[in-house]
This record gives C-alpha cells, sequence and structure tokens, in this order.
C-alpha cells in the first residue's frame, strides 16, 4: 500500500507537493510511490497527446506505456530548466513524430527548413483561432499536417512559450515564430477552403 511504502502522500499534503519535488524524492528514495503519483498526475494527459497526435487508440495506449516508461528511464535527465510538464510533452512528442515516420516510412514529415526564409503572407491574428467555434476548430486540426497540428497545440493548447517550443523542437526562437506563423496561415487557407464563406 502507498501508506506504507510512503506515508507523506496518504496525506493532503500530496497536492502541495510540486512535480519538480516529485521527481526529486523519487531520486533520493528510489520509492515507487512518488514515480506512482507521477504516473496519475500524468498518464492521462500523455494518453491524450498521443491520440490526438496517432489517432489510434490502441497506439496511443502503447505509445503512453513506452512514453511513461520512456520518462522513468529518465527521469535523472531531467535538468529543471523547463517546466516538468513541458519536458514531458517533449518526450510524448519526439515519440509520437518518431511512431509516424517510421509508419509511413517518410523522414520528412517535420522536415521543412528548406522553406524556412519563404515570403509570409499577413499575419493571422490569434482571435481567429481563440474565437472559433470549437467544432470547425477540431475539424481544421485534423485535417492540417501533423506538425502544423503540434505547434498549434504547444503554443495554444499547452501554453508554451515560443523558447519551450524552440528547446522541444531544437529550433530558434525566430524559427519557432515562422513556423507558428506559417501553420497559423495552413490552419486559415485550409478554414477557407471547407467552409467557404461561413462565419467560424
Amino acid at each position: 500500500m502507498i501508506n506504507l511504502l510512503c506515508p507523506m502522500l496518504a496525506t493532503d499534503m500530496t497536492k502541495k507537493v510540486t512535480d519538480e519535488e516529485l521527481v526529486d524524492l523519487y531520486l533520493e528514495t528510489q520509492n515507487v510511490a512518488y514515480f506512482n503519483l507521477i504516473y496519475k498526475r500524468f498518464s492521462g494527459k500523455v494518453f491524450g497527446k498521443c491520440l490526438s497526435l496517432l489517432k489510434s487508440e490502441s497506439d496511443a495506449e502503447d505509445a503512453t506505456q513506452d512514453v511513461m516508461m520512456k520518462i522513468l528511464l529518465n527521469l535523472s535527465k531531467f535538468s529543471g530548466r523547463s517546466r516538468f510538464s513541458t519536458w514531458i510533452y517533449s518526450i510524448t512528442y519526439n515519440y509520437c513524430i518518431d511512431f509516424i515516420r517510421k509508419k509511413k516510412k517518410d523522414p520528412s514529415i517535420y522536415v521543412d527548413d528548406f522553406i524556412e526564409n519563404l515570403d509570409v503572407q499577413e499575419e493571422v491574428d490569434d482571435r481567429f483561432l481563440m474565437e472559433m467555434n470549437v467544432k470547425r476548430l477540431k475539424v481544421i486540426l485534423e485535417v492540417i499536417p501533423i506538425a502544423d497540428k503540434s505547434i498549434l497545440m504547444m503554443k495554444y493548447q499547452d501554453e508554451m512559450s515560443i523558447r519551450e517550443i524552440g528547446g522541444i523542437l531544437e529550433k530558434s526562437e525566430s524559427a519557432i515564430k515562422m513556423k507558428i506563423k506559417r501553420a497559423k496561415q495552413k490552419f486559415k487557407k485550409t478554414f477557407k477552403e471547407k467552409y467557404k464563406d461561413n462565419e467560424g
């Protein structure tokens, strides 16, 4: 029982323990109860991310187990320079992209650097996305390329900073800004093609 393994986890103090503190406690004690709590906090979120990217419940379930195992084996590598949730998202994102690349045998899913300096047209206002009908928003996110969907999710759903996204994708902040700008334009273009002149 968790109570016997770690009495502290049985109290209301559990809710006050930060993710980073849990990592430190696990690394110091190697007490499985601490990782069980990390698993409980994040496995559902990881599954949600995997499902949105892989679009298959069975693949997402397998991916979640693999990702959580990667997290367990690599906890000592968490430096604390970013939020723990961002670090977990990075592992999840990279796992799913690798999975898709292998499944489609396409190494270029996120290799678009050759158009990094492409002349980008007008800036798409964030309100275009934020005020859109939720049902239509979900439809468009399923249609646009996985790379564009992912970066928009990181920025608007996970509320990551440009710096955090850059750390995950190993890109400069200026490159990330350009990717977000292009993704928003693709989103708007796809929306207009699908819904014509209808209001969002």
